[in-house]
């Protein structure tokens, strides 16, 4: 298959991680005889330094012109921290949501066994969890109308019957393929915007007659998710909620470094770990990948080509299960940078049955596998 890959690296320790996604994309390629281009575009903070515009004309262009979107982080601490500064680095990721109308954002939430320990939670809790959340992605409070003043401010949650349709169709559909059981989150005794969810998936359900539908409140599926995170199967939500609830799910699996997602629509689609540009960690060295190259598995299923896909999850398994990864995992080893997480996810897809781990070489930067 040929591929033009559009890549994004952002700020932060985006650029490092999503270096190891395009890595391990590259070696499947080779395995697999397939052809990946990967053109490269501005966005975030550094698109602002270079041109004033947090997402630049030629970035869109890029984006449009791809067969699918590999984005790293956006965020720099100077806009965090001055809350006057009307042009922002988050404007250029919402605004690819937008442009590209990629409404329908997934996020896989898995339990690994090897990092059970690594929860805060206790292993009989989060032990076996899967979780899938669908979280509606181009409209919502992050989308409404603003207004700030020195007193006042409001931001407008707005949403209509399409847009919910649309992404609930997709989720009952994922549901039908796993454990045929839908969770809708909304906060329909307070809000207008969450009745309409509910009145419109409640009226969507007969549809589909194998799926069990529950509805929760936000606040109380928050505390069920960390309680137990095994009752969900796949989770439907808006905007906000869904962005709020998969940071929390982080929590399950040990580490925010872990989570990966795909943001789809009609005809774009685009790949991406659900971390930030967390800046303090930039060009250290211990900025966890494998969300990204996770991202780079779900692009591959994107294009149904699941034995791709499959190979680089089976590297991570391998990389978890040997302690070959950064420090926020890893209290074993010493000096496993994020690049040297990359080469050997890399190494694996190449040598997929050697599995002698030569720890010096690691140490070296050399070869992982022999």
């Amino acid at each position: 298959m040929k591929l033009n890959i559009a890549v994004l690296p952002g700020d932060g320790i985006g650029p490092e991680v999503t270096a190891q996604a395009v890595k391990a994309l590259k070696a499947i390629a080779v395995e697999f005889n397939h052809i990946f281009t990967f053109e490269t575009g501005l966005v975030g903070a550094a698109a602002i330094e270079k041109t004033g515009d947090p997402l630049p004309e030629e970035t869109i262009r890029i984006c449009e012109n791809a067969d699918a979107i590999l984005f790293g982080a956006i965020g720099d601490t100077k806009y965090d921290n001055d809350p006057n500064a009307e042009i922002r680095p988050e404007q250029g990721l919402l605004g690819i949501r937008k442009v590209l109308d990629l409404y329908t954002n997934i996020r896989p939430v898995i339990a690994y066994e090897d990092l059970l320990n690594k929860s805060s939670l206790k292993k009989k809790q989060i032990k076996d969890t899967n979780i899938l959340i669908y979280r509606e992605l181009t409209s919502g409070i992050y989308f409404g109308e603003k207004k700030m003043g020195d007193d006042k401010a409001s931001d407008i949650c707005e949403y209509t019957r399409f847009e919910i349709e649309r992404i609930a169709h997709l989720a009952f559909k994922a549901a039908q393929s796993r454990k045929h059981k839908l969770a809708l989150v909304d906060k329909s005794n307070v809000l207008a915007s969450s009745r309409l969810w509910r009145k419109v998936v409640q009226e969507l359900a007969p549809q589909y007659p194998d799926v069990k539908l529950d509805c929760l409140y936000i606040d109380n599926a928050a505390m069920e998710l960390i309680i137990n995170p095994r009752q969900f199967d796949v989770i439907l939500t808006e905007n906000m909620f869904g962005d709020i609830l998969s940071e929390e799910a982080s929590v399950i699996v040990g580490s925010i470094g872990l989570l990966a997602s795909a943001s789809t629509g009609d005809k774009h689609a685009m790949f991406e770990p659900i971390h930030g540009a967390y800046t303090k960690a930039a060009n250290k060295g211990i900025a966890n990948p494998i969300a990204s190259i996770l991202s780079a598995a779900m692009l591959l299923d994107h294009f149904e080509l699941h034995e791709e896909a499959d190979l680089i999850r089976d590297g991570v398994d391998k990389s978890l299960k040997l302690h070959i990864t950064t420090p926020d995992l890893n209290t074993k080893y010493e000096h496993i940078t994020t690049t040297k997480v990359g080469d050997f996810i890399e190494d694996f897809i190449n040598n997929p049955d050697e599995t002698n781990l030569n720890f010096t070489n690691i140490h070296l930067g050399q070869s992982t596998i022999i």
